[in-house]
This record gives C-alpha cells, structure tokens and sequence, in this order.
C-alpha cells in the first residue's frame, strides 16, 4: 500500500524547516524532502530584523539564537567615493533588534527539535501529478509518495512554483560576492551594521559575534567581466579588494583574512512583484514559500527573514485548516471527512497567500528600489543619495522591518 503522507514541504532551507517547526509546535507531523545528502546552507550569513526576532520567537528558538549572536546598536553608511560618513542610525534609539545570524546555526537550531526522521535526504523532486484530491510526487531515485499538503520551499529554480504556472526569476544584472572572516583574537570591531556605496559598487561588513565578521560586495559587472562564476576564490577576492575605493582599514582586513573556502559568488535574482500579486503562489492543496515564493535582491536584508515570517503564517494557516475538524466530534463517513478536509486546506493556503501577497509585493520592489539607487554611479544620482537620501534609505530598513507575523496559535 502506498503511504499517503499529510503535509510534505519540498526543500530544508529556512523557509522549508520553519514551517516543519512551526508544523510541530503546533502538534501536526510533516514530511521535509531535500536533495542533498545533508543540510546545504548557501551563504555564511544574514542579517535579521526586528521581524525576524518575532517569527524565531514563536517557533521558540530566538533565545538560543541570541546567546550567540551580538545585537547590533546601529548603522553607519559611507561612501567610499570621500570617504566619509553619510548617515548615522541607532538601532536601539528605534527599538529595532537587529543582529547577523550564521545560516549554519540557524539551520542547525532549527532542526534541533524536529521529530526524527522529519527531513529525508537525498530525495530530489522531479515531478507532480494529481491523484484526485492527493498530489502524486516523483523522485529523482524512482520512488513516488502521497501528500494532502505540498509545500515547496525549493529556492529560486522551484519546481513546485514551475508547476505552480509562476513566472521564473529575473537576473537583476547585478552579482554578489560574500565571505565570512574568523578571527581566532577578536576582530575587535564596533557592534554595527558597517555599509559603504560608491563607483557602482555596495559593500558592508558585519559582526556576528566577537571573533565572525560577515561580509558582502554587489556590483552590475562590465562587459568585460564575464564568467564570474567560474572564477577561482583567490581572483574573487583580489577583484573585490581592488575595488573598494575608499574603504576603511577594517573592512580590506576582513576581507583579506577570509579563508579561499568562505568566499562565494552569486548572480542576483528577483520574481518580478507583480507577478506574485497576478501569479498563482497556491492552488488546492500547493503553495510555495521563501525564495520559491518571492526571490529579491539583499539590499533591505530581508530575504531570509521574509521566509522565517512564511514559515510561522504558513504553520498557522495550515494547523487551523487541519485541526479544525479535531476539534469537534464528527458523524460523517470518511469519504464526507475527506472532501470537508480538502475544501479547508485549500482555503488554509488560500489565507497564506492572501496574508503573504502584499508583504511580498512590498518587499521585492523596495528591495529593488534601494538597491539602484544605492548602487548608481552617475553624479547627479550619488550626489542626491549621498546628501539627501541616505538617512532615508538607512530609514526604508526600518520601516520594512516594524512588521509582526504573528504567534503559533490557532484563532
């Protein structure tokens, strides 16, 4: 007989397992299909806003995560064009917690208290069929299962949002290059959010804790500039060291004490907003979640923080969808049972979108926005950034952060 199984969400990055975690909390069971062969963390680092803070907090691991991470006081902008300082924010004037959070421990923590045998390794999706009211799912090893619930938290090239009818992401013609520098002493740095923007170029530096600095370079690349990716760790470096402009010691120290091994590049990619307003991020018993869902550019630090707020709606939708019936004693055959359970996850994940849509609409495009804007190099544009837009700019964070996603409960 084939198993039949209840929720299972395609993919164990920070979108997929907190929804699992969130699932749990919540007391129902789901299934995590990655295709790895153990947890594939890309990136070494994020920054988490206040919004963040919230959704680790009701999945229950802010705390832990906090004893190990520094709580930033504040930002400081710069150009690296002058040299000198733009704007000034507190972070704690504003009542903002904000820290950068390692991906690896994050991911770890977030496994920590999951029911053995929640996430399956080495299971690829390749296809999805309809099986009545189930989603029939084939694997890359030839095994099929059954799902009332299909998650897909599968990144930027998702195959449930492909199945979904979702337009693929957008190459935003700019790239990344990141690295993470350890300093066995102490880096000995101010615990602050360091970003500096000039000559097309935006780069920042921030502390995770007293011996990690994390940090990052975004630039749109000449024509000249061409297989990026394939470029070796040491050619990266040396290419972001020679284009810092008037950068502050500190930063060309982190970036020259990072290991080949920590250094990393990567196009940048968004779904087009109004794509996700139009588009179909849910149908039946499917939806999609974190970058599946809304891919954006890191210019407002909120592209992992956006899934961990998925993954606490998404838990809450679905737990109110599935244990409404447990609730109350029912007289119904199964068949009766089975129809009224389709007809309530479909209108879980209905509210997940409807609840989800806007937030991502909002975030994409002031992504995008900020991210121009702090990046051009005309003249006329720096000026008008460097003098009159900076605080701003440094404010729009803020502002997309002051968002709740809510507790783990079912209203």
């Amino acid at each position: 007989m084939e198993t039949v199984e209840d929720i299972v969400i395609v993919g164990a990055g920070i979108a997929g397992l907190t929804t699992a975690l969130g699932l749990h909390r919540m007391g129902l069971r789901s299934l995590v299909l990655e295709s790895s062969e153990s947890l594939r963390v890309t990136g070494f680092a994020l920054s988490t806003w206040a919004n963040a803070w919230k959704a680790l907090d009701a999945v229950g691991i802010g705390d832990i995560l906090r004893e190990e991470h520094v709580e930033l006081e504040g930002l400081t902008v710069t150009s690296t064009v002058s040299g000198l300082s733009s704007s000034l924010m507190s972070f704690k004037a504003e009542k903002h917690e904000v820290r950068a959070l390692r991906r690896k421990l994050l991911q770890e923590t977030l496994c920590k208290d999951l029911p053995p045998g929640t996430i399956r390794f080495s299971s690829k999706l390749v296809s999805i069929e309809e099986a009545g009211n189930l989603k029939l799912l084939h694997l890359a090893d030839g095994s099929t299962l059954k799902t009332k619930v299909l998650i897909g938290c599968d990144g930027v090239n998702s195959i449930v949002a492909k199945w979904l009818g979702l337009e693929t992401p957008v190459f935003s013609k700019r790239w990344a290059i990141r690295g993470i520098a350890e300093y066995l002493g102490g880096h000995g740095l101010e615990s602050n959010f360091f970003q500096f923007f000039g000559n097309g170029s935006r780069c920042g530096m921030i502390p995770c804790d007293e011996n990690t600095v994390y940090w990052f370079f975004t630039w749109t690349p000449s024509s000249q500039e061409k297989d990026i990716h394939d470029k070796p760790a040491a050619a990266l470096k040396q290419f972001v060291l020679s284009n810092l402009g008037k950068a502050p010691e500190s930063l060309v120290n982190a970036i020259e004490s990072t290991d080949l091994k920590s250094i990393v590049a990567s196009q940048l990619r968004f779904r087009k907003p109004w794509k996700v307003l139009w588009g179909n991020i849910t149908k039946g018993n499917v939806c999609v979640a974190g970058d599946a869902l809304h891919p954006m550019t890191p210019d407002i630090g909120q592209g992992g923080c956006s899934a961990l707020e998925d993954g606490v709606v998404l838990a809450r939708c679905l737990a109110e969808a599935l244990l409404e019936e447990t609730r109350k004693e029912s007289m119904k055959v199964k068949e009766e049972e089975e129809e009224e359970e389709c007809i309530r996850i479909k209108k879980g994940l209905e509210k997940f979108a409807k609840e989800r849509k806007w937030r991502s609409f909002e975030l994409i495009s002031t992504a995008y926005v900020v991210g121009f804007l702090q990046q051009s190099d005309g003249k006329l544009l720096t000026f008008i950034r460097d003098k009159l837009l900076s605080t701003f700019l440094a404010g729009m964070l803020l502002k997309r952060a002051a968002y709740d996603c809510g507790k783990l409960k079912i209203s």
